[in-house]
């Protein structure tokens, strides 16, 4: 994930400082790496200034350990005033305490999870994003063949939520009050997550008829 995360920031024009406590590490690196290598511990405040901590416009913490990612991250926003700062971890039900201290997190095993649910089980039954919570989700929903040819507005007021975008024939595309679903079409909902299971209910029925 470091390697990941370095070589595509210095790709884009951002000058890149790696910390590890093992040297070896360092091999995951290419070749032509113009970043600063550091051998040490990513909380210790020694090694983070001699990183350039000071200079730093971000700070990710992506080591294999929760605690470890937590502390460096906390160092880097609250000793050396960082404002960009992110942690993964592994223990998704951290992930709220973690957001209430201020430290964006991404929660690596929630995430990959998902993403291999996605693809064994029904469409819409599990997101594309949450956010570390858990409360708020990007879903791909199902929906009954009854609901094409109905306007988007039409739609979202009888789930009683919002469309983030359609895709349509491989393109993404945000609905607007008169888009009307189109056979084929994808639909993508933001929603809470409790709100999940009322939305499913709805559009895997036919609309009800205006009398």
């Amino acid at each position: 994930m470091g390697s990941t995360l370095a070589h595509i920031l210095e790709d884009s024009g951002h000058s890149v400082a790696i910390i590890d406590r093992d040297p070896q590490a360092f091999r995951r690196l290419r070749a032509g790496f113009r970043g600063r290598r550091v051998t040490g511990i990513g909380f210790d405040r020694d090694v983070l200034e001699e990183a350039g901590i000071g200079a730093a416009s971000a700070y990710v913490a992506v080591s294999s350990g929760d605690n470890s990612n937590i502390i460096s991250a906390r160092v880097a926003r609250e000793t050396f005033g960082v404002d960009n700062v992110v942690a993964r971890i592994y223990d998704s039900r951290r992930a709220e305490v973690y957001q209430r201290l201020g430290i964006p997190t991404v929660a690596t095993v929630r995430w990959t999870a998902d993403q291999i649910l996605r693809r064994v089980l029904p469409e819409g039954a599990e997101p594309l994003w949450r956010d570390p919570t858990g409360s708020v989700m990007l879903a791909e929903v199902a929906y009954h063949p009854g609901w094409v040819g109905t306007t988007t507005r039409e739609l979202e007021a009888a789930a009683g939520t919002r469309l983030a975008f359609i895709n349509r024939m491989g393109e993404a595309l945000l609905p607007r009050v008169d888009s009307v679903v189109q056979e084929g079409d994808i639909l993508h909902v933001m929603a809470a997550e409790n709100d999940m299971e009322r939305i499913n209910k709805v559009l895997s029925g036919a609309p009800e008829e205006e009398h």
